[in-house]
């Protein structure tokens, strides 16, 4: 708004002198009660500043925390359900733990499979006991008694998944290319109900003995 250019200029400045006065009464009340409760203007932009540092660092400090830290639920050998595993995750146990001349073979036919476009996935490997009881007992339910469930599970003294000499492959193209290439590298079809499990049965490039009926034969 410009000032009148009739007004002389004196009524201009008392026009004007009331705001400024207005504004300088109130910016002096707001240092006030800044300065009571030990404040300053400066100090809610640093602390915020300090809020977001700390947050930052906090952020930083979860990050620091989880990278390359495996779930506590897969110690056992559990496999996560949000991702598919191949056999060079060996930050897993289910996979680090397997026998070591067991996933030299696999890692060897994987890399092989790719030539032809075949990825594999690990769907189980190594299991604790704890593990293998808990699928058995799950086996059971299942299944209706023991003797239907051992055709599909093993007992922890008896499972090959315990002791790590024993990988479950997927999905079925995998199955399907190692059950006719496994051979070349030591690994066999163990049970005709089972085209996922697979063993070190035979020395590279020999013969696979004929699968078992299943689990229980």
């Amino acid at each position: 708004m410009h000032d009148d250019p009739t007004a002389s200029p004196s009524a201009t400045a008392a026009r004007r002198f009331p705001v400024r006065t207005a504004a300088g009464v109130c910016a002096a009340a707001v240092l006030a009660l800044a300065a009571a409760w030990g404040m300053t203007p400066r100090s809610e932009p640093a602390a915020r500043g300090v809020a977001t540092a700390d947050r930052g660092l906090r952020g930083a400090a979860t990050a620091t925390a989880t990278v390359g830290v495996v779930p506590e639920s897969t110690d056992g050998g559990d496999i996560p359900p949000d991702r598919d595993l191949t056999p060079f995750d060996t930050r897993y146990p289910a996979i680090d733990r397997l026998d070591k001349n067991l996933l030299k073979a696999v890692q060897k036919a994987a890399r092989d499979a790719r030539g032809d476009g075949i990825e594999f996935r690990v769907t189980s490997g190594w299991r604790s006991r704890e593990h293998q009881q808990r699928l058995l007992d799950e086996g059971i339910r299942k299944y209706g008694s023991a003797k239907k469930a051992r055709q599909f599970v093993n007992t922890p003294e008896k499972s090959t998944h315990v002791s790590g000499k024993a990988v479950d492959i997927g999905p079925t193209d995998a199955d399907d290319w190692l059950i006719r290439n496994g051979a070349d590298y030591g690994l066999c079809q163990v049970y005709n109900n089972e085209m996922w499990h697979f063993e070190l049965l035979t020395s590279p490039g020999g013969h696979c003995p004929t699968p078992r009926p299943d689990a229980a034969g």
